[in-house]
């Protein structure tokens, strides 16, 4: 456990030599005041409260954000180092692959973490401040950041994924991309079109909603703009969540095996293969 946490250490402080940590931190910030500002404008009588307005509003942002932010981050992880030849080098001392894979991956997740943390939890403050919102509303709030963890974690995971089984840096930067980009446009657009194209009668509710399993984006969206009444109100998606077998707990748990399974799938594949 010290190889994996002193590996974490040290992406964690190339991170800040990179300057990730600050420019990830002060990119979401800016975007999260922006929104606050917005969300709590003058614009007539309201049941919600700006909160929430706010946590919608960074929600549906942080869908395409966090994931380029973290496959940018992991992506040349391994095949970087196997590049620059540094990789057959730390292979040397007395760590094992399944130690370089989860020492990288906390060190990035840390990466991400703070830049949430710093970024959003700053915009929170600023509300706790400025106006005055309920339980209800900080609830929200909360389980908005943690899913964001949770969404962040899971494209870092694809971006090792992407690491190890590509064969070059250049390689994995063009798979990066195209996973970003199927995951947060194309696949809805492709879910959009197989339901205009039967005009809704040979899609099942629950097909439907087992095919947004398949992509965290999808689970995220779901989970802080439909997981809530709250969320609900502000998002117009009131009875998405009632209508199908999908629950908050449930939507959490497959997007913790989003994190899993390709953090598991990476060890599998860098423990076989040849340098």
């Amino acid at each position: 456990m010290r190889q994996v946490m002193t590996l974490a250490a040290e992406e964690f402080q190339e991170g800040l030599r990179n300057r990730w940590v600050i420019s990830s931190a002060l990119l979401l910030a800016c975007l999260a005041f922006s929104l606050a500002l917005l969300g709590t404008s003058p614009i007539g009588e309201s049941r919600v409260s700006a909160l929430s307005v706010t946590t919608v509003s960074l929600a549906s942002l942080s869908v395409y954000l966090l994931p380029l932010i973290a496959l940018t981050l992991s992506y040349d992880s391994i095949v970087g180092e196997r590049e620059r030849g540094t990789l057959l080098l730390l292979l040397t001392y007395p760590i094992s692959r399944w130690q370089v894979i989860c020492g990288k991956f906390l060190g990035h997740f840390a990466i991400i973490a703070v830049a949430i943390v710093l970024g959003y939890g700053a915009t929170g403050v600023y509300l706790a401040i400025s106006s005055s919102a309920g339980y209800d509303e900080w609830l929200l709030f909360t389980a908005m950041l943690g899913s964001s963890l949770l969404l962040g974690s899971a494209f870092i995971a694809l971006g090792y994924l992407i690491s190890v089984a590509a064969p070059s840096r250049a390689t994995a930067a063009g798979v990066a991309i195209c996973t970003w980009l199927f995951m947060v446009v194309i696949y809805d657009l492709l879910l959009l079109g197989l339901v205009l194209s039967s005009a809704g009668e040979n899609v099942d509710s629950d097909l439907f909603s087992a095919l947004l399993l398949f992509n965290p984006a999808d689970i995220y969206r779901l989970f802080n703009l439909a997981g809530s009444d709250a969320a609900s109100l502000v998002s117009g998606s009131l009875g998405t969540l009632e209508s199908s077998f999908l629950s908050p707990g449930l939507l959490m748990a497959v997007l913790f095996l989003w994190v899993a399974a390709p953090l598991l799938a990476s060890i599998w594949i860098f423990k076989r293969h040849e340098l």
